[in-house]
């Protein structure tokens, strides 16, 4: 698989990483084995980035992702945790004192002395504004706790705060076919300033994989049946904040672009890091199959051609964007 260097990290990772939050909570069910399987899997296919958070699963998945380091300790993979959502979301709670505590939880669960890369996880956005937050983050760099950090955001405005940081190495944000905010501004802030995109719910929660339809019903401890209405946290991060049925409607559409061989979810992938600017996208997996079939993507953006790049602008434009690009 191809390499990328992810920003002022200055570590190389594929184009398609591995999201870790199915094998935490929060998408119904997965067993340690299946969660096993899937990163032997990923890391099989090529996969050299694997990202999670201290929440998911309450410290289940970054614990999964430790074992995993332990059986291979010389897989190359570059591990990205988040940590800010364990306490309320105000911006007082994210001091240095509490920064150390979270980490040290982190790095027990990954079994790593010096985290490689830790993300603010979408805090309050006051927070991206606050000096003492990221002289925090520069201390803990210096000790050792870390060895970069980047932040994980919800609205472009936030990420544009935080790539103009120095220290800021990365920046993680929702971009797919059905939000396409951040090719304007993010991207291109991104590229000048060397800082690393990790795009997240590539696949718009399993949208555009193309399995579902009007019938499907999804388990009751899985957001995509709870975080509908955004009850929970942020409704951009479910379906990318799209309604589902307009987003069965405009998956329909987008199937009728794919290039002979590729899947939607495939083609989907192959789109998003073939954008200038984006450095490697995070789908999640449940099972080794999708986990493959996931990282086969990444030699399909040869493969695309101009037609379904106008063609995800006019399903952009005709579906989401008087909904989606003001809000995010």
């Amino acid at each position: 698989m191809e390499e990328r260097v992810l920003g002022r990290t200055g570590r190389i990772v594929s184009p398609i990483g591995l999201g870790t939050w199915q094998l935490g909570s929060d998408w119904g069910e997965v067993g340690a084995a299946d969660a096993a399987q899937v990163l032997d899997a990923a890391a099989e296919s090529g996969v050299r980035f694997f990202d999670t958070a201290d929440v998911y699963g309450d410290g289940r998945s970054e614990q999964t992702i430790g074992a995993w380091l332990a059986a291979h300790p010389d897989a190359g993979i570059t591990v990205a945790t988040k940590m800010g959502r364990r306490v309320p979301q105000v911006p007082e709670n994210y001091t240095l004192e509490n920064f150390r505590q979270w980490l040290d939880r982190s790095r027990r669960n990954l079994g790593q002395d010096t985290l490689d890369l830790v993300q603010l996880h979408c805090p309050p956005t006051p927070v991206y504004s606050d000096d003492r937050v990221f002289d925090a983050l520069d201390q803990l760099v210096e000790e050792g706790v870390m060895r970069s950090y980047g932040v994980s955001v919800e609205r472009t405005e936030e990420a544009l705060t935080a790539i103009a940081r120095p220290g800021v190495a990365t920046v993680q944000i929702i971009f797919n076919p059905f939000r396409l905010k951040p090719q304007e501004e993010v991207f291109p802030a991104a590229r000048e300033a060397g800082v690393g995109i990790i795009v997240r719910v590539p696949l718009a929660s399993g949208l555009l994989s193309g399995k579902y339809s009007r019938s499907t019903r999804f388990d009751e401890r899985d957001h995509r049946s709870y975080n509908r209405d955004g009850s929970a946290f942020d409704v951009g991060e479910t379906f990318s904040g799209v309604d589902f049925e307009q987003g069965l409607d405009a998956v329909a559409e987008f199937q009728k672009l794919l290039p002979e061989g590729l899947t939607t979810a495939q083609a989907a992938l192959a789109w998003i890091v073939s954008q200038p600017g984006v450095t490697t996208a995070i789908p999640g997996a449940r099972n080794a199959a999708q986990a493959r079939a996931n990282a086969a993507a990444a030699d399909a953006a040869g493969r695309l051609g101009t037609e379904l790049d106008a063609g995800v602008q006019r399903i952009y434009d005709a579906y989401f964007r008087e909904a989606v690009h003001p809000r995010w």
